[in-house]
């Protein structure tokens, strides 16, 4: 009896395992793809990539099968392009048809596919439209925003100033300054430079940054589910985007406990949560809260 039980299960995994390879080998045989490697089921191409250096590896295999090719990052295709003839073609000749974006498994996982960056198709256009005429609104491109910069252009003249007789980072206050007028721009705000918690959230952005170059971090956006539970420095990553997340959360909810002014909105975030306000009622609308927090 007990067997007979063994033997089907083991038959029945091995038809489970069958018609898996059978479907991923009809996905990966898929007419008019680029050539490219050959993947390995639930791999990809991770043999023949180098996580550590990855650009200098993707253009070492455009010498084998050219500038346009088709590699695989576990069970997500991917075209790559590898020249400025090839890239110019896709993004400025055939812009229309190349504005999409490919979904790899790590904006579900981070963002569940809601915000500017992680999402695609119609909820990508929509919010992008409203991020760009919001932006162009508070200055970008406008006099306004140069006189956030002259402003902010004062304040480091000062802290250079200050620190005259002492050694400093240019590099660490440049990084500041310059976060400081986008900050002016979307929370409404500045901070000063010795803010305590102006100085953890760039030092959570510059951490995130480097965490997502290292091998840790690369196998994180290949793989996100299964690296989620893998102990590792780029469970770091998940801890950051928790912390960011209640960032926005809390300067949300500061700007909701202060009279909105729809005649002179202070920031982006004004202008984004009068636009929840005003399509509130629609369902089908993109301006909610998961959008807003992940924007």
């Amino acid at each position: 009896m007990a067997l007979t039980i063994s033997a089907t299960i083991l038959l029945a995994t091995g038809v489970t395992l069958l018609f898996y390879l059978m479907k991923w080998w009809g996905r990966v045989k898929q007419k008019d793809l680029p050539p490219g490697p050959t993947p390995l089921p639930g791999l990809g191409n991770i043999l023949q990539i180098s996580t550590s250096e990855m650009p200098q590896s993707l253009i070492k295999l455009s010498e084998t099968y050219g500038p346009v090719y088709t590699i695989y990052f576990s069970n997500h295709r991917t075209i790559v392009l590898i020249g400025y003839d090839a890239v110019k073609e896709a993004l400025v000749d055939c812009s229309d048809a190349f504005s999409d974006r490919g979904d790899i498994g790590a904006g579900e996982f981070f963002s569940k596919d809601f915000g500017v960056i992680s999402s695609s198709g119609e909820r990508w256009k929509i919010l992008r439209r409203f991020s760009l005429t919001t932006l162009r609104n508070f200055g970008m491109g406008k006099r306004s925003i140069e006189e956030r910069i002259q402003e902010e252009s004062q304040c480091l003249t000062e802290k250079f100033m200050k620190d005259k007789d002492s050694p400093i980072d240019p590099v660490h206050i440049m990084r500041l300054a310059v976060s400081n007028v986008i900050c002016s721009i979307v929370f409404g705000e500045r901070f000063d430079y010795e803010d305590k918690k102006f100085l953890t959230l760039i030092s959570h952005f510059n951490e995130i940054a480097e965490l997502f170059n290292s091998t840790s971090g690369q196998l994180l956006i290949m793989f996100p589910r299964i690296m989620s539970y893998i102990p590792g420095s780029h469970r770091r990553i998940i801890k950051i985007m928790k912390y960011l997340k209640q960032f926005i959360k809390e300067m949300t909810e500061t700007h909701r406990a202060t009279t909105l002014d729809e005649n002179c909105p202070r920031d982006f975030i004004d202008c984004f949560l009068m636009k929840m306000e005003e399509e509130k009622k629609s369902q089908d609308t993109e301006f909610c809260e998961e959008n807003y927090r992940q924007q």
